[in-house]
């Protein structure tokens, strides 16, 4: 465990907000590629992608214990699990549980399984949303917990529109909001599957900004194989001219030339303008296996060139 050990040691040398403390699922620590491990204070959330013993465990937890004088409780994720179920390893877990990130604040659910309402790995993304939203009309698909609209309304945006088909991860998105003081009339939560709802969506349109962070697979409403080229086919119908796009994908098996490719053939007039992974407290052996996000612009192109401007690719 010394690997573990000394890695968690670098990683925890300024713990005044949420953090990766371990990035085993980058294959940059070998033997260790099931674990991570997450700093949400006072708590730590330990997820595992395959079984370890209770004695592996208990030399964790002291680890952690002996490392983190504010620590309050260690919270086990077991990924390799049907509906990945949570534990308590030590201490008791508080009533309320928030990721802080550049001053703001995210309600966790660490005692559900899987999603706890929070992605790390995506704070570059939200700082990048940042950069971009001052004075925007912001359209958040996938918007899950809606950390991409706190970033958005607290850099400026004049307005965001939130979907995504689950009522109660929105719920939690309207609190995250709320806790941190921000202004409800920009916001909206539209609780709708995506490609049932693109002529709503063209009624709310232009946006400036659209932020497309879908996951791998929901269902049978999204696989990324299928509906990545849907998606980007209708983009174009719902930006202004100069309009832009945060795109993130997360999966081992598409890489980010992969997305560079779809856009290309199916949305031509948005350039590319910056590619960035998730940073270094997640280092990856393959940056392609990693968190991508991929950041374009639109760009003013004739029609005879654009593939996609007919209305009725909004069927």
């Amino acid at each position: 465990m010394n690997l573990l050990m000394a890695e968690v040691e670098k990683q925890s040398d300024d713990l005044f907000e949420s953090r990766r403390l371990f990035h085993g699922r980058g294959h940059n620590f070998p033997g260790y590629e099931d674990v991570l491990i997450d700093w949400f204070e006072p708590v730590v959330l330990v997820t595992l992608y395959r079984d370890r013993s209770d004695k592996w465990l208990k030399q964790l937890v002291e680890y952690l214990q002996s490392c983190l004088p504010r620590l309050e409780a260690v919270v086990l994720q077991q990924r390799f699990s049907a509906n990945s179920p949570s534990r308590i390893l030590y201490g008791h877990l508080p009533d309320e549980v928030n990721a802080l990130e550049a001053g703001l604040k995210y309600r966790l659910l660490l005692d559900r399984a899987q999603n706890i309402g929070f992605f790390l790995d995506t704070a570059v993304a939200r700082s990048l949303v940042k950069t971009q939203s001052t004075g925007k009309k912001v359209l958040n698909l996938f918007a899950y917990s809606c950390s991409f609209s706190v970033a958005a309304i607290a850099a400026g945006a004049r307005q965001v529109v939130n979907l995504d088909m689950n009522k109660n991860a929105l719920a939690l998105g309207k609190l995250n909001h709320e806790m941190n003081g921000l202004d409800l009339r920009k916001t909206s939560f539209l609780a709708l599957e995506l490609f049932r709802s693109f002529s709503k969506l063209k009624k709310l349109a232009p946006f400036d900004l659209i932020i497309c962070d879908p996951p791998a697979e929901q269902g049978k409403s999204f696989l990324a194989l299928r509906d990545w080229p849907k998606l980007l086919k209708k983009m174009p119908l719902l930006l202004q001219p100069d309009g832009e796009i945060v795109a993130c994908l997360s999966s081992p098996h598409l890489t980010s030339g992969y997305i560079q490719n779809l856009f290309k053939s199916h949305c031509p007039q948005a350039e590319l303008v910056d590619l960035l992974n998730a940073g270094e407290r997640f280092p990856e052996i393959d940056d392609d296996k990693g968190l991508s996000i991929l950041h374009y612009r639109m760009q003013h192109i004739s029609s005879k060139n654009c593939r996609i401007t007919r209305e009725h690719d909004l069927r």
